[in-house]
């Protein structure tokens, strides 16, 4: 079978289109402890657990993107987010499916959904 995307890539990747790539990975760095490099003339891989998230520096950016993310710790990741600039939209909270969730909404206007199991 031919290889249709890169070995080790999920199937599913959100994309981000931005003005200010140094800003919103600088964010994902300092909130979710994101890895990658800023990548010129192509898509930056910004790695954030066991998943990619491309992040692009665009002429015309596009709208705002949603997205849900697990982490070690809501709390400590929702106080991190706000402490990087962050607008609260919902602090944390136990929910009745096992779920400790926040969410915010960064400067760029995405919208982060951060929860934490609990069984």
């Amino acid at each position: 079978m031919t290889q249709f995307k890169p070995i080790g890539w999920p199937t599913v990747i959100p994309r981000i289109v931005t003005s200010d790539l140094a800003g919103l990975t600088g964010f994902l760095r300092d909130v979710f402890d994101a890895q990658g490099e800023v990548r010129s003339g192509a898509p930056t891989e910004m790695r954030m657990g066991d998943s990619i998230i491309l992040i692009s520096d665009g002429g015309s950016v596009r709208d705002a993107m949603p997205a849900f993310l697990y982490v070690r710790n809501a709390d400590e990741t929702y106080r991190r987010a706000i402490a990087a600039g962050a607008e609260s939209i919902e602090t944390p909270v136990d929910t009745p499916y096992g779920d400790r969730r926040a969410m915010v909404r960064d400067a760029w206007a995405n919208v982060w959904q951060i929860a934490t199991y609990r069984s």
